[in-house]
């Protein structure tokens, strides 16, 4: 149904009259002591991460990383066993539906948290973001080669010098040291004997343990081309963050089917292997990570190997107590309005088994609500410009056909909150998500940290119709632009994330500069997120070039303010088709958080509950669980206790 258009200063007209925030959970997380898969507060910000790789290539090779080949092939190690070859469903991020436009997801934690699949090229360009961090500007690249798009990564010191490339290719596991065992090779050194040296046969001891093409021996045919190479392919935004009100939970379910199952919400190509709906893949490390170091046989063909899982909020706001103004953006006598944000992507139930029925009409579970008010009720996905009415109000009212694929939406409903006390109202959002970045328990029992940063994030973006709203200067399609972003709820902001993607050229000009700036004082003074970024070109390059490249950047605030401007510019006449922002605000003083812990093991089913009070510092925030052999982990959930 065509979307309505508001008059433009209600939303805002009825922010000015929203009660404070009261309090809340903002960012809880937590991590189990399991040596694979603890959880988010193991890879939630780069900091950890990098620690986490670290850790485990200790553990697993016994070496400490300490040059760029060792922080290098943590890095390759770590995403081998959390991350796999599939086909993630898109975002409309254009505006043009789900099957226009440029549909690889380039945001590093999108790709990582709510999908932890996706194609040779999405993953790779996803990876520059990281490499970015971890060794610096430039330093990974996405290469074009026959069939694939595979990865190389800049190296320097010891056998590379002052620089170069060297194949790191995730997406088909594979690695490839010269014959002496002393440093790893380009595509364009592997090219001209591909063959030979693709070889898993072809002295194994020069590998050092990590097995050439893991996945399956032939895969090195890709290397017999070198096409095109991708500078700055992917990006990274803010870190993952949960924003829990009061009345609400969150349950994240490991495998596939949630409580009863047999409930399939997926947002990816449906592969319907072994009976299963969605996407999954045979040949993987993930759930085998012990056999990837010197393995000789790769990873082996094991239908469902990998598979998504799900992230499900239930959300029950309080309109008696005054709590539900917690997750609201506005409210008159009239309506109530409520927003949605989530690292994770509203997933769907498809109509029908299609490849990609998903994109189909008449896609289930995805946002349900129950409850017995009687109103209309209006969703917007772009932020409030305009609604799509979705009718009067009923129990089990099912509105994912207008937020599938989405990770924010705006919910109005056309009653006050005195007419709403009693109706029981209750909004289920199922998304998707990466079980290999959940906790998981282990065997003979299960140590749990938990922490609470009491931040949570709005966005201008990603797709163009949540951006254009935000637009007070330029235009997107331009060389400039600025966004004006403010945090809900009287918030105070205290960081920035920043994006944008740029017509770079092929081949892309080194000499351009691009700039992102913030201002806290409605434009008087700005503060770079990015300064003279450049794409530098590097090293022996193939013959052709994707003709765009990412920008982004971050900054932490002196001031505090209720909102900022976000400028994008660059000397070079560069047009931006895209852009996104994202302000990381304070909530409330925090609640205490219950965490729940579904599983099985040798004695049976389980179910352990652990009351973690606002608060509490690093040390006193643990939890033992007197697990068994043999254990599973089915779910973990977060749910607000209220601390009044």
């Amino acid at each position: 149904m065509p979307g309505r258009r508001l008059p433009s200063l209600a939303t805002f007209i009825l922010l000015s009259i929203v009660a404070p925030l009261q309090a809340d959970v903002g960012d809880p997380q937590i991590a189990t002591d399991h040596p694979w898969y603890p959880g988010e507060l193991s890879c939630s910000t780069f900091e950890r991460l990098f620690a986490t790789q670290a850790q485990l290539y200790h553990r697993v090779v016994g070496v400490r990383p300490t040059t760029d080949e060792q922080k290098a092939l943590a890095s390759w190690l770590w995403r081998n066993t959390h991350y796999w070859h599939g086909e993630e469903g898109a975002e409309d991020l254009w505006g043009k539906g789900f099957t226009a436009g440029d549909l690889r997801e380039r945001e590093y934690w999108t790709g990582l948290f709510a999908h932890g699949f996706g194609l040779c090229g999405t993953t790779h360009g996803q990876w520059c973001a990281e490499m970015e961090e971890l060794l610096g500007h430039g330093r990974g690249r996405c290469v074009g080669v026959n069939g694939h798009n595979s990865f190389e990564v800049w190296l320097t010191g010891g056998p590379y010098g002052q620089g170069k490339w060297a194949l790191l290719d995730h997406d088909i596991s594979t690695v490839i040291y010269n014959r002496a065992g002393t440093a790893l090779l380009s595509i364009a050194e592997i090219q001209h004997d591909w063959q030979r040296l693709t070889d898993r046969n072809y002295h194994p001891e020069k590998q050092h343990g990590w097995l050439v093409c893991g996945l399956h021996p032939g895969d090195g045919a890709a290397y017999s081309q070198y096409n095109a190479a991708e500078y700055l392919a992917g990006y990274a935004g803010p870190p993952p963050m949960v924003h829990l009100r009061r009345g609400e939970r969150l349950r994240r379910y490991l495998e596939p089917g949630l409580e009863d199952g047999h409930t399939f919400v997926f947002w990816g190509r449906n592969y319907h292997t072994a009976g299963i709906p969605g996407p999954e893949r045979p040949q993987t490390w993930v759930n085998q990570p012990e056999r990837m170091y010197r393995s000789r046989t790769g990873v082996g063909y094991h239908p469902g190997q990998a598979r998504f899982a799900n992230a499900v909020y239930t959300y029950r706001p309080d309109f008696v107590s005054g709590d539900y103004r917690e997750g609201i953006v506005s409210e008159s006598q009239h309506e109530v309005t409520f927003e949605f944000y989530t690292p994770y992507i509203i997933a769907a139930t498809p109509a029908s088994a299609a490849p990609w029925g998903i994109y189909e009409a008449g896609c289930r579970n995805g946002l349900v609500l129950h409850g017995t008010a009687d109103c209309p009720v209006s969703i917007s996905t772009d932020q409030g410009q305009t609604w799509q009415e979705c009718g009067r109000f009923h129990d089990r009212l099912d509105l994912t056909e207008r937020v599938k694929g989405r990770r924010q939406y705006l919910l109005r409903l056309h009653a006050g909150a005195a007419a709403l006390a009693n109706s029981g109202l209750t909004m289920i959002t199922v998304c998707q998500a990466n079980a290999s970045t959940m906790p998981h328990l282990k065997d003979d029992g299960s140590r749990v940290r938990f922490e609470a940063s009491n931040r949570a994030v709005v966005s201008a973006g990603p797709n163009t119709n949540q951006v254009r709203r935000h637009i007070v200067a330029g235009a997107l399609d331009t060389s400039r632009l600025t966004l004006k972003l403010a945090a809900p709820r009287h918030a105070t902001i205290t960081e920035v994330y920043a994006a944008a993607q740029v017509f770079s050229g092929d081949p892309p000009n080194p000499d351009v500069r691009y700039q992102i700036d913030v201002s806290t004082d409605g434009g008087k003074s700005w503060q770079p997120l990015v300064k003279d970024w450049r794409i530098p070109r590097r090293g022996q390059e193939p013959p052709d070039f994707w003709s765009q490249s990412l920008c982004w950047g971050t900054a932490r605030l002196r001031k505090e303010p209720k909102s900022v401007l976000v400028r994008f510019h660059n000397d070079g006449g560069r047009s931006y088709p895209r852009v996104e922002a994202h302000a990381v605000y304070r909530t409330g003083p925090a609640d205490a958080t219950k965490v729940t812990f579904a599983w099985t093991d040798n004695t049976g089913n389980h179910r352990a509950a652990h009351r973690f009070a606002a608060g509490a510092s690093r040390g006193e925030a643990t939890w033992k669980i007197p697990t068994g052999h043999k254990v599973r982990t089915r779910w973990v959930e977060f749910e607000v206790v209220p601390v009044r």
